[in-house]
């Protein structure tokens, strides 16, 4: 028998519920400081059980929402089968207890109604997204990348009317430039669907939503801000202190090459890796509290390979 298939949740998830949530910008939304996404890991070539493991750890610990997108695999769309079983072998009974979200706006199928963000891609990809997450709504969709041809106003009316017919509570955008986040900050709130959360890329070695004013933005007008790729796909933790290990990331991914690794990073990075030690902190500890630690943060979602890698992610908030 599968003892996996009546799990219960811990009855102390949320023992820590004073240092582990955050108010989402001027919602009535508490994020967990550490939340999980799901890009890597738990698409259809990996396995089952081992994600299953880690979502279970997560909720365990009070992690409440997780993050998806449309094409997160692979192959695409395979993460959100993932969940979709999650939610039927385990997660069900507390599905009011999660904070869900998905987005579309990069490829999905061919053609061109499978991309970007007209009304037409943006509707289409959502009912398809719950479909193979075997869910009514989401609690949270995202534009995921601002789209320099569809106008702004079709983009975001498709979002306003999402959340009208209740397929989704609240509405974000990921990676749009400061100008066209302030247009649909703007827009939405006009029209009662204020924007929830900015997701973008913030860690020790891409600052550049601070550089660009998007945080200030964001804090100055009740947004929420979520950091994607906090640990710079493993660049921020101890693999890559002695060069780049056989089987890592970097040996067969095109995301991070291996060209990346320059002496002057290496060097950086043992330097932060140093300060770490003398705080008595790992570096994706460190690294994970700096942007913790940054005004207008609320949360910073993080992939994580195993349980062991998620609970020593989990230290960044104890």
């Amino acid at each position: 028998m599968d003892l996996k298939k009546n799990y219960v949740a811990s009855a102390q998830r949320y023992a820590d519920s004073d240092n582990m949530y955050v108010r989402c910008g001027e919602s009535g939304v508490l994020l967990p400081k550490i939340s999980l996404g799901f890009w890597h890991n738990f698409g259809g070539y990996d396995a089952y059980e081992r994600s299953r493991d880690i979502v279970h750890c997560a909720f365990d610990n009070g992690i409440t929402h997780l993050d998806l997108a449309n094409n997160y695999g692979p192959p695409y769309g395979s993460a959100e089968e993932t969940f979709g079983r999650l939610m039927d072998d385990d997660l069900r009974p507390y599905r009011d207890e999660l904070f869900i979200a998905t987005k579309a706006g990069y490829d999905m199928w061919p053609g061109p109604y499978g991309n970007w963000g007209s009304r037409k891609y943006l509707m289409a990809s959502l009912d398809q997204s719950l479909r193979r997450m075997h869910l009514d709504y989401v609690d949270l969709f995202y534009s995921h990348r601002y789209d320099p041809a569809t106008p702004l106003e079709e983009t975001l009316q498709a979002l306003v009317d999402i959340v009208r017919s209740g397929k989704a509570l609240y509405v974000g955008v990921s990676r749009w430039p400061l100008e066209a986040l302030k247009f649909a900050d703007e827009y939405l709130r006009a029209r009662d669907v204020p924007l929830l959360i900015y997701q973008g890329r913030l860690n020790l070695l891409d600052r550049e939503p601070q550089e660009t004013g998007i945080i200030d933005y964001c804090a100055q007008h009740g947004i929420g801000f979520i950091s994607f790729s906090p640990l710079a796909q493993g660049l921020l933790t101890d693999r890559y202190l002695d060069g780049i290990p056989e089987g890592s990331r970097m040996t067969h991914e095109k995301h991070l090459r291996s060209e990346m690794l320059t002496p002057q990073l290496l060097a950086q990075l043992r330097q932060w890796n140093d300060d770490a030690r003398q705080n008595g902190q790992p570096l994706a500890e460190y690294a994970l509290r700096w942007i913790l630690q940054q005004r207008g943060v609320t949360s910073v979602l993080v992939g994580a390979s195993s349980v062991d890698q998620l609970k020593t992610n989990l230290r960044a908030v104890r």
